[in-house]
């Protein structure tokens, strides 16, 4: 009688082995892939979100609509071609006359605004650089409402900030 001998399969064959480290290798790349690419979109997004010219709008508009907030509606006064405009405010609560101004303005791509005195005379008492990148910046009366278009270009990036605000005082 003869005896056949079964044997079990220990293990993996060589071409077994090699078509399973293609397939793992395919799935890593493709992770990979998709990995780098979310990075490289995330940080597109990021540099767009955190540009200097998204940060400088929203610095702009809040310090336009704070100034003019505070501005009385007696009297403003817009440049004919829209370069800058001048409002008028109490110093304080207890003033009974306007005796301050704001200029907002545009000097070597800055967007400045100048602080001032009126009363006896008129003094500038200081001046703050609002925000830089400035292309292009105009004032224009619309109704009882001062419109700002402010154009910021730092190179890759522009930004157009169209704000309105109304004297309140």
């Amino acid at each position: 009688m003869i005896k056949k001998r079964l044997t079990a399969s220990r293990g993996f064959t060589l071409i077994e082995l090699i078509i399973a480290m293609a397939i793992t290798l395919i799935v890593v790349l493709a992770i990979g892939m998709a990995l780098v690419d979310g990075q490289r979109g995330w940080s597109t997004q990021y540099n767009r979100i955190y540009s200097d010219v998204v940060t400088d709008g929203y610095v702009a508009r809040r310090k336009f609509d704070a100034v003019m907030r505070k501005a009385s509606r007696e009297k403003f006064e817009i440049d004919p071609a829209g370069s800058w405009v001048e409002v008028y405010y109490y110093a304080d609560d207890t003033s009974t006359v306007v005796d301050r101004y704001a200029r907002f303005s545009t000097a070597n791509g800055n967007l400045n605004v100048e602080y001032g005195q009126l009363v006896p005379t008129k003094v500038t008492l200081t001046t703050e650089t609002v925000c830089g990148n400035v292309s292009g910046c105009t004032f224009e009366q619309l109704g009882r409402s001062i419109q700002m278009i402010l154009k910021l270009d730092n190179g890759p990036h522009t930004n157009t900030i169209i704000s309105y605000a109304v004297a309140n005082n």
